[in-house]
């Protein structure tokens, strides 16, 4: 049972009856009146089981888009409902304009729309339906809540989409090279030409140069089918924010740098694997052969979120030798956290260097910098010192991994999902994948 405003508000204007007869009397059958006529109209509301209820599944959005629950509200009864509808959200999804007043005859069907507007990653969940139906004089509803089971899953946002033209601009431009010098095992012959000055030797054709009059060289065309495969680290250091305010955590811009170097690669024509992790793995993904590896990848990640936990890289180094020993590009993307890089991954590296070509992609906060170049008072100044002691560490991190055979990119959120990609794209123009 609920009640209006109007009930309070008779019961306020009992007070001037009270003032030109003031008796415990008029008091008391003042409220009897207002009593009896809300329990009328209580006994004249409809009965909320009249009321029949479908929802229609909210899908699946990116982070930041809008989406719509849709409500079916059917009167199954032979009263008319004179109705008010909340579809309860949890608070994440958005919801706005929930609560909708409607008058149903008997056999008469309304389509109700709330707004959502998803705020974070992840399956959001629809708290319940509840149906109030009110009396002719609108002083009181009976009202139940319904378990109607509703989601909106909200992807990553891949705000980086907006790069991969350019992007993929370049790669038909390597592809479309009519020579392109590739080294290594496994490359397909293109043709033979003249040598000219800067060609690798090693590609001379020494028989074909015997019958011409030129020293010629072999061609060879780009290989196509090379595995990709991404690490996500969603350990501690992966809830970190970075940038001014609120910043943007670290988990999400490894993620957006993920979709569009997953997206390039798969329109190279390479394979893409997925392995998420921290203490144990929570993802591990073949895409090899999918139409849309960033929807499908996007998917995957929808759900992972940090974990207040060191990350254990023999597990994710066992998880990646599971997906085969073939040569890879190898994308670690992970913080350049020099504690936890150097006792957790450094020791599993050489394992890594081993079978693949690592890179590993770090974001960088730009608070850092900023603190290091802010010196007007003692406060700062003693601000200024710890971050460039951090940024030291930092910088000496790297070193150390690269001399491991690590390519190590740092960037701030924004810049690092085109860094990554146009290392992957110099990487393969130079057969180096």
């Amino acid at each position: 049972m609920a009640i209006s405003g109007r009930v309070p508000l008779l019961l306020l204007l009992g007070v001037g009856a009270v003032y030109l007869r003031p008796s415990g009397g008029t008091v008391g059958l003042w409220l009897l009146a207002v009593l009896l006529f809300t329990g009328l109209d209580l006994l004249l509301a409809g009965p909320t089981g009249g009321a029949g209820l479908l929802r229609k599944d909210a899908g699946a959005v990116r982070l930041g888009d809008g989406a719509e629950s849709v409500l079916t509200v059917s009167n199954e009864g032979r009263r008319t409902l004179r109705l008010q509808v909340r579809d309860a959200w949890q608070p994440s999804a958005g919801a706005t304009g929930n609560r909708h007043r409607l008058r149903l005859t008997a056999g008469d069907r309304r389509i109700l729309r709330t707004p959502l507007l998803p705020r974070r990653r992840g399956d959001l969940r629809a708290d319940g339906v509840t149906v109030r139906s009110w009396g002719p004089l609108g002083l009181a509803a009976r009202q139940r809540t319904y378990d109607l089971a509703g989601t909106v899953r909200a992807l990553p946002p891949f705000e980086s989409r907006k790069h991969l033209p350019s992007r993929l601009a370049r790669l038909r431009e390597l592809d479309g090279r009519a020579a392109v010098r590739v080294r290594g095992q496994g490359t397909e012959f293109d043709s033979l030409r003249e040598y000219v000055r800067g060609d690798d030797i090693r590609s001379i054709d020494w028989r074909a140069s015997a019958r011409s009059a030129h020293v010629v060289v072999r061609t060879w065309q780009p290989e196509r089918d090379r595995r990709v495969v991404l690490v996500l680290d969603t350990s501690r250091t992966a809830a970190g924010r970075v940038g001014s305010g609120d910043g943007v955590p670290r988990l999400d811009a490894a993620m957006d740098s993920a979709l569009l170097l997953a997206a390039l690669a798969s329109r190279a024509g390479d394979r893409v694997d997925l392995v998420a992790g921290d203490r144990r793995v929570r993802t591990r993904l073949r895409l090899a052969g999918s139409r849309d590896v960033a929807a499908r990848l996007q998917d995957a990640m929808a759900d992972l979120d940090p974990v207040l936990v060191e990350a254990d890289w023999d597990a994710l180094a066992g998880a990646v030798h599971d997906l085969g020993r073939r040569r890879s590009l190898l994308v670690l993307l992970t913080p350049l956290e020099p504690t936890s890089v150097l006792q957790g991954l450094v020791p599993v590296l050489p394992s890594l260097t081993r079978h693949h070509r690592v890179v590993l992609a770090s974001v960088r906060d730009p608070e850092l910098s900023r603190l290091a170049e802010a010196r007007d008072s003692i406060d700062e100044v003693y601000d200024a010192a710890a971050a460039e002691q951090e940024l030291r560490r930092r910088a000496w991190t790297g070193d150390v991994l690269r001399k491991l055979g690590v390519d190590v990119l740092e960037a701030d959120a924004e810049s690092l999902p085109p860094v990554l990609a146009d290392h992957y794209l110099a990487l393969k123009a130079a057969g180096q994948l």
